[in-house]
């Protein structure tokens, strides 16, 4: 019963991407009192058998199991859970009772024999796991030995092995296959960096006021900084011609100057609309160069799929049908009272459903013909669920591996149904999680409850948000986000500025005073590292720890661990990975002061369990090591240990638990 990860039992698939541990779970239980055994099993998309894994009891008396299946490689995989009786624990744990009583000594002997020897009999049973079966049951039926001898051979740690790794099943029932999609990497984990390209490399002209655009030949050059960094996407808001037509001017104001540039997301003009270049960028020439560029530099390139238009567009005077006209008989434009867009019309799928999809599938691919495979898609919560079913669907089967990104800030059903249909991330709430109860609560929701399809991107900030907590904390806050960010989720993202600890509003207001959504930004990010007055150094640490840790690569494995200060945040990922024949475990323990102006201390106490420890782990005296990899510090930690956080120092442990000390 309660098999997980499924999804609207199995209308839509749990997700996944090759190498990340997947979390199943089933209720299983049976009649009677005869030992029960539980196995998760992965089936492969030829439908092969491909990983087979003991369940194990979460807590004693819930009939809960829980148990990690790891899939290899992309595709439509599947997975099942199976319910048994265990035979051989059914009989030793009988018969250590009655021989141990004196009870019914010979007869338990007598079913011991019958069990191994069917069990060595058994079709696909090794020959020497047989034998040693038959060699068990030889000695059982040694009636010259003592009854306690006989059994302590028996449960050998050589049959016990054998058992453990090929049990002596019956009754076997398999629950059905359920879906698991298995998408590509960077669906699923990476690092975005965002910034404007007609930032990098814009002049002001001192004397006349006159500013010159950067192109995309100048933003190439910001590049290899952002590589350098660790970054693995760059993100560009809307590369499009913008619209003349009520263009906004600094800080949204209604009227535009001359030589102000109107936002990137008020798209069209008489040069064109979405399938066009904004002539001040460059050309389709200029940007398939960008894309090389990143490519040679390890960066892929995602790109802003904003389905909107400026009065200007040419979809305005050849497809009004796509908008919505209001009783005047005027354009309907964009807003989210108080704010009002009236540079922008909202599509509207209503009037003509299928010309308009086809219209945006046309766009999806022609950006895909010039080497983008990443889209991050601007409120897609505005437009219906049908449409991205079908539009992510269509896409994916002529161009499997491209990712959508679902910026949307709205209500968790709609952003839960963005993922059901299809989006493989999404924008989330984490922005503004920033109290120990706020988070707490959002990391137990994103990777215990909304893990089998939801992947939050936590982006640390937005050209649109610039939240209380950055704006007020200081230095120490932005490195509290970052960290937060780059170790809580698979997905992390920054805005560019983040680096320069920018973080002054426009008053009143949760958005950045002197906002490059209307205006030019350039920006001496070098010269700030120079000078030392950069979080570039820790943001590229960040995304090196990321690399090297592979528990940090997963959701579903965070642990959140109790601390005794009301602004100490403590949690856990533990990941084991197969090499070959062997297992490595990486466990990495974070601890976060999230009051980015006080020092605060306490206590962290720790779930051993959580953190999967093996003997060889643990020094003499039941410490084991950790090491900070922000500091180089090294410490012997427990079940309970003290830390002490300054903010104006280091307001953050990322701590990897050393194994194999012994």
């Amino acid at each position: 019963m309660d098999v997980s990860p499924v999804v609207e039992d199995g209308r839509f698939p749990a997700k996944a991407v090759p190498g990340q541990s997947v979390r199943v779970g089933a209720t299983v239980f049976r009649e009677g009192h005869d030992a029960l055994g539980v196995t998760a099993v992965l089936f492969d998309p030829q439908g092969a058998e491909a990983e087979r894994v003991p369940m194990r009891l979460v807590a004693p008396g819930t009939d809960r199991y829980e148990a990690w299946l790891t899939p290899g490689s992309e595709g439509a995989w599947t997975f099942a859970v199976e319910g048994w009786g265990d035979l051989f624990e059914t009989w030793r744990h009988a018969a250590e009772i009655k021989v141990g009583a004196d009870q019914d000594v010979e007869l338990m002997m007598d079913e011991g024999i019958r069990l191994l020897e069917a069990a060595a009999a058994e079709e696909g049973r090794e020959a020497a796991e047989a034998e040693l079966f038959r060699g068990a049951a030889r000695t059982l039926g040694t009636r010259e030995l003592p009854a306690g001898h006989r059994l302590e051979a028996v449960l050998s740690p050589e049959v016990l092995a054998a058992v453990a790794e090929h049990p002596v099943r019956d009754l076997v029932t398999e629950s059905r296959r359920y879906p698991l999609k298995v998408e590509r990497t960077a669906a699923g984990r990476g690092s975005w960096y965002e910034f404007f390209p007609r930032s990098e490399g814009a002049v002001l002209d001192a004397e006349t006021g006159t500013w010159t655009s950067g192109t995309f030949r100048t933003a190439a050059e910001r590049l290899p900084a952002v590589a350098d960094m660790g970054f693995d996407v760059v993100y560009l808001p809307p590369i499009h011609p913008i619209g003349r037509a009520h263009r906004k001017g600094p800080n949204n104001t209604l009227v535009a100057g001359a030589q102000d540039p109107g936002s990137p997301w008020a798209i069209g003009g008489p040069e064109g609309g979405h399938d066009a270049v904004h002539p001040d960028l460059g050309t389709f020439e200029d940007f398939d160069a960008f894309v090389a560029r990143a490519q040679d530099l390890g960066l892929e390139v995602a790109l802003d799929l904003a389905l909107q238009a400026s009065p200007d567009h040419p979809w305005v005077s050849e497809h009004p049908e796509w908008f919505t006209t209001r009783a005047d008989g005027s354009i309907a434009y964009a807003e989210n009272p108080p704010k009002k867009y009236q540079d922008i019309y909202p599509l509207n799928f209503d009037n003509d459903p299928e010309g308009l999809s086809l219209e945006v599938l046309r766009i999806v691919e022609l950006w895909i013909s010039h080497g983008v495979r990443i889209f991050r898609v601007d409120n897609p919560h505005t437009k219906p669920l049908w449409f991205w079913e079908w539009l992510i669907g269509a896409v994916e089967a002529k161009h499997p591996g491209i990712v959508f990104l679902a910026e949307a800030f709205t209500r968790p059903a709609m952003m839960q149904g963005l993922a059901r249909v299809g989006f493989q991330q999404s924008y989330s709430y984490f922005t503004w999680r920033n109290t120990k109860q706020e988070i707490e609560e959002y990391f137990h929701e994103i990777s215990r409850v909304t893990s089998a399809v939801y992947r939050p991107n936590f982006f640390v900030n937005t050209p649109d948000i610039l939240t209380e907590y950055l704006q007020f904390g200081g230095p120490a806050a932005f490195k509290v986000r970052a960290a937060l960010a780059a170790t809580g989720s698979p997905l992390w993202g920054v805005y560019a500025g983040y680096e320069l600890f920018e973080h002054v509003a426009r008053p009143g207001a949760e958005e950045y005073i002197d906002n490059e959504k209307y205006q030019y930004r350039p920006r001496d990010f070098a010269g700030a590292e120079a000078r030392g007055q950069s979080l570039a150094p820790y943001l590229r640490r960040l995304n090196e720890i990321r690399r090297r840790h592979a528990s940090l690569g997963d959701l579903q494995n965070l642990t959140v661990q109790s601390t005794s200060d009301d602004a100490l945040v403590a949690y856990s990922k533990t990941k084991t990975v197969r090499h070959g024949g062997s297992t490595v475990k990486d466990t990495v323990v974070v601890v976060v002061n999230v009051d980015p102006h006080a020092v605060r201390e306490g206590t962290v106490w720790l779930d051993l369990e959580s953190l999967d420890l093996d003997d060889a782990d643990f020094n003499t005296d039941g410490s084991f090591w950790v090491d900070d990899l922000l500091t180089g510090d090294s410490w012997k930690w427990g079940t309970h240990n003290y830390v002490r956080l300054d903010p104006h120092h280091e307001p953050v442990h990322i701590l990897h638990v050393r194994r194999n000390v012994k």
